[in-house]
């Protein structure tokens, strides 16, 4: 264990999410936001598109426990909850793969049911 303050510990875990976790959630139109530390566990609201999505849970275990625990030592475990008032569909904020309609495509109104 490290001599650090509650406060050291916060900023250092606020500072990892905003450089580490922020951009790569945003990416898929969600949101984590630090909400407490104590004894080693964080808790974290997940908002946008990571509230309700099925994906957040491996978000938390396998993207952000494993950037936490890495970045901040004092970090062990991490929880979260979902946003209780978000509105937003969980789904990507782009279509990673384009635009369907394009004719490069080959589909439209009258063949597409030929995939």
């Amino acid at each position: 264990m490290t001599n650090r303050t509650q406060q050291e510990i916060e900023t250092n875990i606020n500072e990892t999410m905003d450089t580490f976790v922020a951009p790569a959630v945003a990416q898929h139109g969600g949101n984590v936001r630090f909400v407490s530390y104590s004894d080693g566990d964080v808790v974290l609201e997940m908002s946008g598109a990571c509230s309700g999505c099925a994906g957040s849970a491996a978000t938390l275990q396998f993207g952000i426990q494993s950037i936490l625990t890495e970045m901040v030592p004092e970090v062990k475990t991490i929880q979260g909850f979902d946003d209780p008032n978000s509105t937003v569909d969980p789904y990507f904020t782009e279509d990673p793969f384009g635009d369907f309609n394009d004719p490069q495509w080959g589909l439209n109104e009258s063949n597409n049911n030929q995939v």
